[in-house]
Parts: C-alpha cells; structure tokens; sequence
C-alpha cells in the first residue's frame, strides 16, 4: 500500500488516475515484475506484486517516482507526494492471495466510494471480470477453474460475497464524503488541490474557514484532502 504524504489526495481526476496506470504498466514492462492487483483511491493505492528481476522496493521507488515528477509538472507543485515507506506484508499461501485480492476490489465499495463493485473503473477488477489490461490474472483465474468463463463467474462471485476481512488496513471515519467537500471547493472556483496550495494565505485561510463550515467534516479530513497540516487547519 502507497499513501499520500499527511493521508492527502495523490490524485486530482482521471488523468493523474490514467497516467498512474500507465506508469505501472511502463515499468512492469521494464522490471519484469508481475502484477495481480491493483486498486487506486483518493489517498492511497494498494498493488499485489511480485519481484522478479527487482526488489519491491526498487519496482515501488521506479513506479512512485516516475508518477511523483509527472504529478508535480502538471499541477505546478513541489515536494513528496507519497509518504516515504510503503507498506507491505507477504502473500505466503493461494488461499491468503484470494483474500487480498477480494479485499482490494472490495475497498471502493466499502469506502462509500461506490455501491458496485463492477462500475468502479480504477481497480483490476475490470481487467478480471472481462476486459483484460495490465493485469496478470491468470494466476487468480486459472484458481478458481480451468475453463476461463467459469473462472471468471467464480471469480466475480468470490468477490462480491461479504466479509469482514482487513488486509493493510487503512481506515477512517468520515462523516462527510471527500466528493461533497470536493464538490463544495468547486463551487468556490478551486477545480483542483494544487490549486487551493497555490492561495495566497488570506485566501487559503478563507477557504478552509467555510469548508469547515460542512457539517460533519473534520479537521483529519481536510488535511488529508488539502495537503495542509492538521496544526495549520486547526490555528485557521
């Protein structure tokens, strides 16, 4: 799992979205590495990978700086993007890799982000349930069955089932979606965060005074969302 710096946004819309997958599929190419899952949120992405010619470490620093200079060149920012460790554990057993692979495809859905699974655009799930990419899914599939379109129904079963597991879990308690408070920013003419960073300080100070106008938001959540610190937001 890579996270954003201070937990705030890595991606401002679909074409910071488009361009990290593009990235991913660069180096796997480069690196030899496989990869068996992905999903992009807000504020963090997670991947299953596996090193081949590369540590996870070197394939992560590739993949994560690549995308950081591009990110800053098209908003007109400096600095870290992601926070400097990612974090990993292993995938030791099939039955484990299963769960982790549900898990990821589940996090839009459980996040509120959406209500099926299969309209969420930016996970591998696409790539599993009929519209193969950068995804390696023969691995996962040929689990589920040899015969490739009972595979794939096994599969979009297994992950739609509830269930409770947590797998690098990283949550947090929101009472107010991050598309409201993206929303609420737009109607104050900022379409992006880099934007919002690039205020004078009356200006910025201004805005974050009438987000935390929003019911519900918290002084986390603006952090996270904005990229300002939580002491800044809470001194405004």
């Amino acid at each position: 799992m890579i996270r954003g710096i201070n937990k705030q946004n890595i991606f401002e819309d679909e074409d910071d979205r488009q361009r990290f997958l593009e990235t991913l599929g660069y180096y796997k190419t480069l690196s030899s590495y496989l990869l068996y899952g992905y999903c992009l949120m807000g504020n963090h992405i997670h991947l299953i990978i596996k090193g081949m010619n590369e540590s996870i470490s070197q394939v992560i620093k590739r993949i994560s700086s690549s995308y950081v200079y591009w990110y800053n060149q098209r908003h007109e920012r400096c600095g870290h993007l992601f926070q400097e460790r990612f974090k990993s554990e292993a995938v030791e057993t099939d039955a484990y890799f299963l769960i982790v692979l549900q898990y990821i495809h589940q996090n839009p859905l459980k996040a509120g982000i959406t209500k099926d699974i299969s309209k969420y655009l930016w996970s591998s799930y696409q790539d599993y349930a009929g519209n193969p990419g950068i995804t390696d899914i023969d691995f996962a599939l040929d689990g589920f069955s040899n015969d490739r379109t009972k595979a794939v129904k096994l599969f979009i079963d297994y992950t739609n089932e509830n269930n409770t597991d947590k797998c690098l879990d990283y949550t947090e308690s929101v009472g107010v979606f991050d598309k409201v408070v993206m929303d609420y920013l737009n109607e104050m003419g900022i379409t992006t965060i880099s934007q919002l960073q690039r205020l004078s300080k009356d200006q910025r100070d201004d805005v974050i005074r009438k987000m935390k106008e929003i019911e519900g938001i918290t002084i986390r959540q603006l952090a996270r969302m904005t990229g300002i610190s939580k002491s800044v937001i809470d001194r405004v």
